[in-house]
């Protein structure tokens, strides 16, 4: 089954810019993620997401799974479990590990679910 590739333009913009303020992730209390090397990618209406550079996430708390989707703009997405001591959250991190070119930058980057974490644009320590 052939899948729709489309480019981003004034009916459904996208955006990805470096973000120089600090971004740290917490799930359960813990720090998961610590940057300032986050990109912010904007799309059409959704909600601004922050790219988080995989270097900066904990090692420790990703698993990957077997989920996919797929996005006409980015391509296709995986997806990690997050580990955290209250558990683990099934599918709560997803990637674009070889993104369309539009949004080349986000390869190497993870972005979290805002319902499993706390997510705190800059200082935060």
């Amino acid at each position: 089954m052939e899948r729709p590739v489309k480019t981003p333009g004034p009916d459904h913009p996208i955006t990805v810019e470096p973000n120089p303020a600090r971004v740290v992730v917490r799930a359960a209390g813990e720090v998961i993620a610590d940057t300032t090397s986050a990109l912010t990618l904007r799309e059409a209406d959704y909600p601004a997401v922050q790219y988080i550079p995989l270097a900066d996430v904990a090692g420790t708390a990703l698993r990957p799974t077997d989920s996919q989707t797929y996005c006409p703009y980015k391509g296709d997405a995986s997806y990690y479990s997050l580990s955290t001591p209250d558990g683990e959250i099934a599918d709560a991190v997803w990637t674009y590990e070889k993104p369309y070119d539009a949004v080349a930058g986000i390869a190497g980057h993870v972005a979290f679910y805002p319902q499993h974490v706390q997510l705190t644009v800059g200082d935060a320590r």
